[in-house]
């Protein structure tokens, strides 16, 4: 005989209120200080929704299950906190610190976690399970998904090392965010963005990342075993073709080679001449975004206001060459010579000048003259510039927002007037450089 099943059990949370919650967070303060009359947070199955826990410490606290839509939890230390299956949904965690944080089977859809710290945190699914009368276990209904951090915006922030194993991570912002040897097999990240996102040593087997903006992205070392990236746009992005010969491409954006270019270079650089010189009456425009032109020797060509976006010209000689006002976002430059060139008024916005030669290089403003004379200054925002060779070069009034120049050898640059804010120079040469002028606000390492 065969009875009804039994139906899932509805979460009861208990509410907390806000003078409760500061009562309990002071408490918590004490546990952690060691301190008598101190008691660690237990807030497992709590409703603490729209509350404010702003700049609390609740490191190692017991929050599974808890509701914390939207909450605030800006700059809020959740290190090593257990907030299995808890609620998340639109809560404010920007900057929020939350180091091995256990967050399996967690609800993040549409949580802000900007600049946030996850590092080791762990995103694998989870359900909370509790018995019916028949002491049968059975998933408690919570109106979520397990692992769900579609929607979100996680711009900047820090997953290195994290287990995201079968997360559902779908139309996420990941621009920027840190990936490094995360374990990503399985998870969902479909029509995400992750432009700059850095996933070195990743492991993306069975990963579904159709659709996925990639651009200017770090997917060195990476595993990609069976890994969907239909129709995913890899212009710009660092990575080695062999990492996708077990991936499914069909449709992905990739890198072209030259032969497809319908004719040769040297036809492309002489009609490009030619428009430069007429003013654009004759001749054409080189149009040579997204082709590989990895080792090439372009050294003294004239390829001002030339289109290089997404260009791969990795170890290519570009010595003395003329890039001035060229177009060159996403360009892959790494060890690239590009000595005494002039990329004055060039954009470079995230471009990866990685290890490369740019001693003496020019990357001064430029007047533009029109109407009135328009002063044009070089775009290098979130360029990386690491292990790269600086020495002597020109970036006056450069925009070199969240540029990188980690052990970047910088002996009497002139970055006089340039935009450095958030930039990092961390063990940096910064020997004799001219920094007089520049915005230097939140940049990290200088020695000036």
């Amino acid at each position: 005989m065969t009875g009804r099943p039994a139906e899932n059990p509805q979460i009861k949370l208990r509410r907390i209120t806000q003078p409760e919650l500061e009562k309990i967070a002071a408490l918590h303060e004490k546990f952690l200080g060691s301190k008598p009359g101190g008691a660690r947070a237990n807030l497992t199955l709590c409703d603490l929704s729209l509350l404010n826990l702003n700049r609390c410490n609740l490191s190692h606290a017991e929050l599974n299950g808890a509701s914390l839509r939207k909450t605030q939890l800006q700059g809020c230390n959740l290190s090593f906190t257990n907030m299995f299956a808890a609620d998340l949904r639109e809560a404010c965690l920007v900057s929020t610190n939350l180091l091995r944080a256990d967050l399996r089977g967690a609800c993040l859809r549409g949580a802000d976690l900007s600049d946030a710290m996850l590092l080791e945190a762990d995103l694998r699914e989870g359900v909370l399970l509790k018995p019916d009368k028949h002491g049968n276990l059975k998933a408690m209904e919570y109106d979520m998904r397990s692992s769900e951090l579609a929607q979100a915006k996680m711009v900047g922030a820090d997953l290195s090392h994290a287990k995201m194993s079968n997360a559902f991570i779908v139309q996420t912002d990941l621009t920027d965010t840190v990936l490094r040897n995360v374990k990503l097999m399985r998870a969902d990240l479909s029509n995400s963005n992750l432009t700059g996102a850095n996933l070195d040593g990743a492991d993306l087997t069975e990963c579904n990342l159709s659709g996925v903006i990639f651009r200017g992205a770090i997917l060195t070392a990476v595993t990609m075993n069976q890994t969907k990236l239909n129709d995913a746009d890899l212009f710009g992005a660092i990575f080695d073709f062999a990492s996708l010969s077990r991936a499914d491409i069909t449709g992905a954006k990739l890198p072209r080679s030259l032969e497809s270019l319908g004719t040769e270079l040297k036809a492309v650089l002489a009609a490009h001449q030619q428009w430069i010189d007429s003013g654009g009456k004759i001749g054409q425009r080189a149009m040579l975004c997204r082709f590989d032109m990895s080792g090439l020797d372009l050294s003294g060509v004239n390829l001002a206001a030339a289109d290089l976006e997404a260009t791969i010209l990795r170890d290519a000689d570009l010595s003395s060459c003329s890039l001035m006002m060229a177009q060159m976002p996403f360009c892959d430059l790494r060890r690239a010579n590009l000595s005494s060139a002039d990329v004055r008024g060039a954009n470079l916005q995230r471009a990866n000048m990685s290890e490369a030669n740019l001693i003496n290089l020019r990357a001064g403003p430029v007047n533009v003259l029109g109407a009135t004379v328009q002063v044009w200054g070089t775009n290098m925002e979130r360029a990386r510039f690491s292990k790269a060779k600086l020495v002597g070069a020109n970036l006056r009034k450069a925009t070199l927002i969240h540029s990188d120049f980690r052990d970047a050898k910088l002996t009497e640059a002139d970055f006089q007037d340039a935009n450095l804010t958030d930039a990092d120079f961390t063990h940096a040469d910064d020997r004799r450089a001219n920094f007089a002028g520049a915005d230097l606000r939140g940049t990290r390492g200088l020695n000036i």
